[in-house]
């Protein structure tokens, strides 16, 4: 029989497993209220959004001069958002991957496994010859540290956001939610500046030879500031509980999709507007202007570090109206108004400085007030054996169908058959987001 150790005082949980980790030795008695896991949320998740944008920068920016030089201007940043897209394809596949890991080992064990690899593929990105000095190669080495990167991504995936909604107050559950999300515009509001000022201040060539390269290492610094961070709430009595209570154990991935596959599917299409917007809004636009248009591009970067700004306060917005509404009738709305939205995409972004601008800061402000209600949008369906795999691989799904392609396809569309076929994909994603929504009831935000 299982031998049953308690640390920390009455107030711990038992630990049952001897591949606990660093809960063994760590877990405290004191309680961690939901605003210090919030703020381990936000700071771990900031990090690996900011790694996640200096990629996606880098792709509009840099990689189709460096890595693709034979190719004309277009044709080359495709070919970048076709690597940049291998991540989320194997992101789902990474999740299944380290949920063995977990299995096997630890929860600790399969986060330091993920947080090293991401931070490594990383800084290997960095040190990627060019293709003018190693030829084809350098494109390889690419595409191979992306799919690594996107398999690190799967690994990631800590359940601290289930955890927050948990241990969230009665009445506070959509403001909780919220917080998980804040980290996107954060990341992306840094990455952008890092960008904005090395373009500002270097010369195009001094740029595409090393200055590139300098967010790539900042990101792996951050990358273990955030290790610290999530490791810090992992190594919690309210963590460690959870664990006891088996909420975050991995499910057989055969049985989660047979018994909750379709609680997957309508999770990921009800967040779907979201996803599509997010990166119609950063990483899109960037190539857009600087294919078609003259302005300078830290100019354009500075616009969308104020969209951003932007999406944080629409974010925290979001949080307070979810909770007096529910979730699925804000999500509903947003989706709604993405749809208008889409409307003026061609005649936003074909209208000069003023028109982008404006398609910069409405887009950014829509961004914030959906995208921070559409994490575990359906999370509450799951049966407690299958939340933690099961809000993982709706994650996975809906980056997958929603963000992976849509820098390539509204590129490619833009390009031959021009910005009203943009509009036609982000309508996609809202219709398919409305339609999801109707077939679920049960997103409204309980007390």
């Amino acid at each position: 029989m299982q031998s049953t150790t308690t640390y920390g005082g009455a107030g711990a949980a038992p630990i049952t497993s001897p591949n606990s980790g660093a809960r063994n030795i760590n877990a405290r008695d004191a309680h961690v209220s939901p605003g210090d896991i919030a703020v381990g949320v936000v700071v771990g998740r900031s990090a690996e959004y900011f790694e996640f944008f200096v990629y996606a920068i880098a792709s509009a920016l840099v990689f189709p001069s460096i890595f693709f030089p034979w190719a004309d201007r277009l044709d080359a940043t495709l070919y970048s958002f076709t690597i940049f897209a291998l991540a989320f394809v194997a992101r789902p596949l990474g999740t299944v991957i380290f949920m063995a890991i977990q299995k096997r080992w630890s929860r600790d064990m399969k986060l330091l496994i993920s947080l090293f690899m991401m931070g490594t593929s990383t800084v290997a990105i960095a040190l990627i010859p060019t293709y003018s000095e190693i030829g084809a190669t350098a494109i390889v080495v690419l595409a191979l540290l992306r799919i690594a990167q996107g398999l690190a991504q799967g690994g990631s995936w800590d359940g601290l956001p289930s955890l927050l909604a948990l241990s969230a107050p009665e009445g506070k559950r959509g403001w909780y939610a919220m917080l998980g999300q804040l980290s996107a515009p954060v990341g992306f509001l840094i990455a952008s500046g890092v960008f904005a000022y090395l373009t500002a201040n270097l010369t195009q060539e001094e740029f595409l030879t090393w200055g590139w390269r300098f967010p790539f290492f900042v990101a792996f610094a951050i990358n273990v500031v955030g290790l610290f961070a999530r490791m810090r709430i992992i190594s919690t009595t309210e963590y460690s509980k959870l664990l006891d209570d088996h909420h975050f154990d991995p499910a057989p991935l055969g049985e989660l999709v047979s018994k909750q596959g379709i609680n997957i599917v309508i999770g990921a299409m009800a967040a779907l507007a979201s996803y599509a917007l997010f990166h119609l809004i950063t990483v899109f636009p960037l190539s857009w202007i600087q294919l078609y248009d003259t302005r300078p591009i830290e100019e354009f970067l500075h616009i969308q570090m104020w969209g951003a700004a932007i999406a944080i306060v629409a974010m925290l917005l979001s949080g307070v109206i979810a909770d007096k509404v529910g979730r699925r009738t804000t999500l509903g709305t947003l989706a709604a108004l993405i749809a208008l939205f889409s409307a003026f995409v061609p005649t936003l972004l074909d209208g000069g400085t003023a028109g982008q601008n404006t398609f910069i800061l409405i887009g950014f402000a829509l961004l914030g007030l959906s995208y921070g209600q559409a994490a575990g949008a359906t999370t509450s369906n799951f049966q407690k054996q299958f939340r933690y795999t099961g809000a993982a691989l709706t994650s996975d799904l809906a980056w997958l169908v929603g963000a992976a392609f849509a820098p390539l396809v509204a590129l490619g569309l833009s390009a031959h058959f021009g910005l009203g076929y943009v509009s036609l994909y982000l309508l996609s994603g809202a219709v398919a987001s409305l339609a999801a929504l109707s077939l679920n009831r049960k997103l409204e935000i309980r007390e």
